[in-house]
Protein backbone atom coordinates (compact mmCIF):
# COMPACT_ATOMS: atom_id res chain seq x y z
CA UNK A 1 0.00 0.00 0.00
CA UNK A 2 2.70 2.50 0.88
CA UNK A 3 4.84 1.77 -2.32
CA UNK A 4 1.78 2.27 -4.40
CA UNK A 5 1.53 5.51 -3.29
CA UNK A 6 5.03 6.39 -2.84
CA UNK A 7 5.19 5.38 -6.49
CA UNK A 8 2.23 7.61 -7.11
CA UNK A 9 -0.31 4.74 -8.34
CA UNK A 10 -3.84 4.28 -6.26
CA UNK A 11 -4.79 1.25 -4.74
CA UNK A 12 -8.39 1.15 -5.98
CA UNK A 13 -9.61 2.34 -9.28
CA UNK A 14 -12.96 3.15 -10.17
CA UNK A 15 -13.89 -0.23 -10.67
CA UNK A 16 -13.63 -1.27 -7.50
CA UNK A 17 -16.92 0.89 -6.33
CA UNK A 18 -20.24 -0.57 -7.75
CA UNK A 19 -23.22 1.98 -8.04
CA UNK A 20 -26.22 0.60 -6.59
CA UNK A 21 -28.53 3.27 -7.13
CA UNK A 22 -28.73 6.89 -7.83
CA UNK A 23 -31.84 9.18 -7.13
CA UNK A 24 -32.29 12.91 -8.39
CA UNK A 25 -33.37 14.98 -5.41
CA UNK A 26 -33.07 18.45 -6.66
CA UNK A 27 -32.41 19.77 -10.44
CA UNK A 28 -31.92 23.23 -10.67
CA UNK A 29 -28.43 25.47 -11.40
CA UNK A 30 -26.88 22.54 -9.31
CA UNK A 31 -28.34 19.38 -8.81
CA UNK A 32 -28.14 17.20 -5.56
CA UNK A 33 -27.93 13.30 -5.86
CA UNK A 34 -28.09 10.74 -3.43
CA UNK A 35 -25.97 7.85 -4.57
CA UNK A 36 -25.85 4.13 -2.83
CA UNK A 37 -22.66 2.20 -3.36
CA UNK A 38 -20.47 -0.62 -2.12
CA UNK A 39 -16.83 -0.37 -2.34
CA UNK A 40 -13.62 -2.69 -1.73
CA UNK A 41 -11.74 -2.31 1.59
CA UNK A 42 -8.03 -1.61 2.33
CA UNK A 43 -8.54 -5.07 4.32
CA UNK A 44 -10.43 -7.13 1.97
CA UNK A 45 -13.42 -7.80 0.90
CA UNK A 46 -16.46 -5.17 0.39
CA UNK A 47 -18.47 -2.95 2.25
CA UNK A 48 -22.04 -3.03 2.91
CA UNK A 49 -23.86 -0.64 0.94
CA UNK A 50 -23.50 3.57 1.92
CA UNK A 51 -25.32 6.30 1.00
CA UNK A 52 -24.43 9.19 0.37
CA UNK A 53 -25.72 12.72 -0.98
CA UNK A 54 -23.42 14.66 -3.62
CA UNK A 55 -23.56 17.96 -4.83
CA UNK A 56 -23.58 17.51 -8.45
CA UNK A 57 -22.24 20.75 -10.80
CA UNK A 58 -20.25 21.84 -13.69
CA UNK A 59 -16.57 22.21 -13.30
CA UNK A 60 -15.05 25.68 -12.25
CA UNK A 61 -11.77 27.33 -13.28
CA UNK A 62 -10.12 29.88 -11.95
CA UNK A 63 -7.55 32.45 -12.42
CA UNK A 64 -5.03 34.77 -10.26
CA UNK A 65 -3.86 37.34 -12.44
CA UNK A 66 -0.39 38.62 -11.98
CA UNK A 67 1.67 41.55 -13.80
CA UNK A 68 5.30 40.17 -13.31
CA UNK A 69 6.29 44.22 -13.85
CA UNK A 70 4.73 45.93 -11.33
CA UNK A 71 4.54 42.62 -8.93
CA UNK A 72 0.08 43.41 -8.30
CA UNK A 73 -2.13 40.55 -8.08
CA UNK A 74 -5.56 41.60 -9.79
CA UNK A 75 -8.46 40.74 -7.05
CA UNK A 76 -12.48 40.33 -7.71
CA UNK A 77 -14.87 41.59 -4.89
CA UNK A 78 -18.45 40.17 -4.73
CA UNK A 79 -20.99 38.96 -2.66
CA UNK A 80 -21.01 34.95 -1.61
CA UNK A 81 -24.49 33.47 -0.78
CA UNK A 82 -22.39 30.59 1.11
CA UNK A 83 -20.53 33.15 3.31
CA UNK A 84 -23.73 34.96 4.32
CA UNK A 85 -22.71 33.94 8.17
CA UNK A 86 -19.12 35.18 8.20
CA UNK A 87 -18.38 37.03 10.72
CA UNK A 88 -16.55 39.31 8.98
CA UNK A 89 -18.51 39.60 5.39
CA UNK A 90 -19.96 37.51 2.90
CA UNK A 91 -18.31 39.87 0.49
CA UNK A 92 -15.44 37.78 -0.96
CA UNK A 93 -11.99 38.61 -2.41
CA UNK A 94 -11.16 36.13 -4.86
CA UNK A 95 -9.23 35.16 -8.41
CA UNK A 96 -11.22 35.33 -11.61
CA UNK A 97 -13.69 32.64 -11.62
CA UNK A 98 -15.95 30.86 -13.69
CA UNK A 99 -17.82 27.57 -14.79
CA UNK A 100 -17.02 25.50 -17.65
CA UNK A 101 -19.64 25.80 -20.50
CA UNK A 102 -20.49 23.08 -22.54
CA UNK A 103 -17.85 22.37 -25.38
CA UNK A 104 -15.29 25.10 -23.44
CA UNK A 105 -11.89 24.01 -22.44
CA UNK A 106 -10.94 25.15 -19.06
CA UNK A 107 -8.51 28.10 -20.67
CA UNK A 108 -11.16 29.42 -22.68
CA UNK A 109 -12.98 29.88 -19.27
CA UNK A 110 -10.01 31.66 -17.53
CA UNK A 111 -9.23 33.81 -20.59
CA UNK A 112 -13.36 34.36 -21.01
CA UNK A 113 -13.41 35.25 -17.13
CA UNK A 114 -10.55 37.63 -17.05
CA UNK A 115 -12.93 39.72 -19.61
CA UNK A 116 -16.47 39.39 -17.98
CA UNK A 117 -15.20 39.97 -14.45
CA UNK A 118 -11.89 42.14 -14.49
CA UNK A 119 -12.10 43.67 -18.01
CA UNK A 120 -8.60 42.42 -19.10
CA UNK A 121 -6.75 40.15 -21.66
CA UNK A 122 -4.67 37.41 -20.61
CA UNK A 123 -1.09 37.48 -22.08
CA UNK A 124 -0.02 34.25 -21.03
CA UNK A 125 -1.99 31.56 -18.76
CA UNK A 126 0.06 29.06 -16.66
CA UNK A 127 -1.79 26.15 -15.73
CA UNK A 128 -1.18 25.35 -11.57
CA UNK A 129 -3.20 22.63 -10.46
CA UNK A 130 -6.76 20.74 -11.49
CA UNK A 131 -8.23 19.66 -7.83
CA UNK A 132 -11.30 18.41 -6.35
CA UNK A 133 -12.32 21.35 -3.69
CA UNK A 134 -14.66 19.03 -1.17
CA UNK A 135 -14.50 15.47 -3.09
CA UNK A 136 -16.56 14.25 0.06
CA UNK A 137 -20.02 15.91 -0.75
CA UNK A 138 -19.24 17.75 -4.62
CA UNK A 139 -18.00 16.34 -7.83
CA UNK A 140 -16.74 19.76 -9.01
CA UNK A 141 -12.97 19.88 -10.10
CA UNK A 142 -11.38 23.16 -10.61
CA UNK A 143 -8.33 23.98 -12.99
CA UNK A 144 -6.47 26.91 -11.52
CA UNK A 145 -4.26 28.78 -13.19
CA UNK A 146 -2.04 32.26 -12.94
CA UNK A 147 -2.73 34.70 -16.28
CA UNK A 148 0.24 37.04 -16.78
CA UNK A 149 -1.81 40.59 -17.31
CA UNK A 150 -0.94 43.96 -17.65
CA UNK A 151 -3.36 45.60 -15.19
CA UNK A 152 -2.40 49.29 -16.06
CA UNK A 153 -5.95 51.38 -15.96
CA UNK A 154 -7.75 47.91 -14.71
CA UNK A 155 -10.23 48.26 -12.11
CA UNK A 156 -13.86 49.33 -12.10
CA UNK A 157 -17.37 47.14 -11.52
CA UNK A 158 -17.39 44.31 -13.94
CA UNK A 159 -20.07 41.48 -14.60
CA UNK A 160 -22.70 40.16 -16.33
CA UNK A 161 -26.39 41.78 -15.52
CA UNK A 162 -27.84 38.78 -16.88
CA UNK A 163 -26.57 37.07 -14.20
CA UNK A 164 -26.74 39.34 -11.39
CA UNK A 165 -23.00 39.66 -11.13
CA UNK A 166 -21.77 42.97 -9.03
CA UNK A 167 -17.61 42.69 -8.98
CA UNK A 168 -15.79 45.48 -8.00
CA UNK A 169 -11.80 44.66 -9.50
CA UNK A 170 -9.08 45.25 -6.70
CA UNK A 171 -5.11 45.79 -8.19
CA UNK A 172 -3.01 45.53 -5.06
CA UNK A 173 0.65 45.17 -4.97
CA UNK A 174 1.94 41.46 -4.09
CA UNK A 175 3.10 42.54 -0.81
CA UNK A 176 -0.41 43.54 0.19
CA UNK A 177 -1.89 40.78 -0.92
CA UNK A 178 -0.18 38.44 1.07
CA UNK A 179 -0.25 40.56 4.26
CA UNK A 180 -4.23 40.16 3.57
CA UNK A 181 -4.01 36.38 2.93
CA UNK A 182 -1.75 36.11 6.53
CA UNK A 183 -4.29 37.98 8.15
CA UNK A 184 -7.14 35.70 6.74
CA UNK A 185 -9.23 37.79 4.38
CA UNK A 186 -7.95 35.84 1.63
CA UNK A 187 -9.95 32.65 3.05
CA UNK A 188 -10.69 31.14 -0.01
CA UNK A 189 -9.16 27.58 -1.44
CA UNK A 190 -8.59 29.20 -4.89
CA UNK A 191 -6.81 32.10 -3.10
CA UNK A 192 -4.45 30.04 -0.78
CA UNK A 193 -3.44 27.40 -3.49
CA UNK A 194 -3.03 29.84 -6.22
CA UNK A 195 -0.57 32.45 -3.89
CA UNK A 196 1.31 29.66 -2.11
CA UNK A 197 2.32 28.76 -5.53
CA UNK A 198 2.94 32.09 -6.51
CA UNK A 199 4.80 32.95 -3.64
CA UNK A 200 7.46 30.33 -5.00
CA UNK A 201 7.64 31.16 -8.68
CA UNK A 202 7.07 34.95 -8.14
CA UNK A 203 11.10 35.61 -8.03
CA UNK A 204 11.38 33.03 -11.56
CA UNK A 205 8.79 34.69 -12.92
CA UNK A 206 9.90 38.68 -12.35
CA UNK A 207 13.62 37.36 -13.63
CA UNK A 208 11.88 36.37 -16.95
CA UNK A 209 11.24 40.04 -17.90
Amino acid sequence: MTDEIEAGRAQFGSEDVERVATESLYQGFFSLERRRLRHRLFEGGWSDVVTREVHVRRDAVGVLLYDVERDHVVLVEQVRAGALNDPVSPWKLEPVAGLVEPGESPAEVARREAVEEAGCTIDELIELYRYYPSPGACDEQVTLYCGLVDSQGIGGVHGLAEEHEDILVHVLPFARAWELLQTGRLDNAMCLIAFLWLSRERASLRARR
